[in-house]
């Protein structure tokens, strides 16, 4: 179990799945850089976290909840939990999780929310079966379920993560077409820094390039 000081953001299991250089490079080093995709993704999350519960037929919304989990050492904020009403026993908790675009061909989204799933049952001592994500661009809900196999991918990736930031491990840049959508690309520089690639070559392009800016200075 860990204290409420060392719990890691959730939301970097994300960033993780997607790239883990990408994760270190922002919850370790620090480093963030904000592209179109990251400005929508962040304004629609504003707008989901906007406070205030409501009622629906049985429905109670509440938005940008606060969640934890001590056992895998995670906190954040879930966009939106719905709790449906049953009339024999507690509430269910439904998660959703808001984002801009389109499905991913990796399993990011779901981790995340399977993460979100694992608080809130640690929190309320109820199992949560399902959840979703509404996705943007086509405006509809994709339904989540947390399978044995998504809960422990969801486990492992919190272990990973917690030994990369316990050890302040920032993995070599591995240049993939992905790399173009990233935000953090110019301070990444996967074409330039990647594995394999020798330093003095990086060096000496590095010092050319600020060579011909000083030339064209004094120019």
């Amino acid at each position: 179990m860990f204290t409420e000081d060392e719990l890691l953001p959730l939301s970097g299991l994300q960033h993780l799945v997607f790239c883990e250089r990408q994760w270190a490079l922002i919850h370790i080093e620090q480093q963030w850089a904000e592209n179109r995709l990251t400005a929508e993704g962040r304004v629609l999350h504003e707008k989901a976290h906007e406070p205030g519960d409501e009622s629906r037929g049985g429905v109670r919304i509440c938005r940008g909840l606060r969640i934890r989990s001590l056992r895998l050492g995670l906190s954040g904020q879930a966009d939106v939990v719905e709790f449906h009403h049953q009339p024999a026993g507690s509430d269910r908790p439904f998660p959703i999780e808001y984002k801009r675009g389109r499905p991913k061909p990796s399993r990011c989204d779901e981790v995340q929310l399977c993460a979100q799933a694992l608080c809130l049952e640690e929190m309320l001592g109820l199992e949560i079966e399902r959840g979703a994500i509404f996705y943007g661009q086509p405006r509809r809900r994709m339904e989540v379920e947390f399978s044995l196999e998504l809960r422990k991918e969801t486990e492992t990736l919190a272990e990973r993560m917690r030994f990369l930031y316990a050890r302040r491990i920032t993995p070599p840049a591995v240049y993939l077409p992905k790399c173009d959508r990233c935000s953090l690309f110019d301070i990444c520089l996967p074409k330039s820094a990647g594995a394999g690639k020798a330093v003095k070559d990086y060096v000496r392009r590095s010092v050319a390039y600020a060579m011909s800016d000083t030339v064209g200075e004094e120019l």
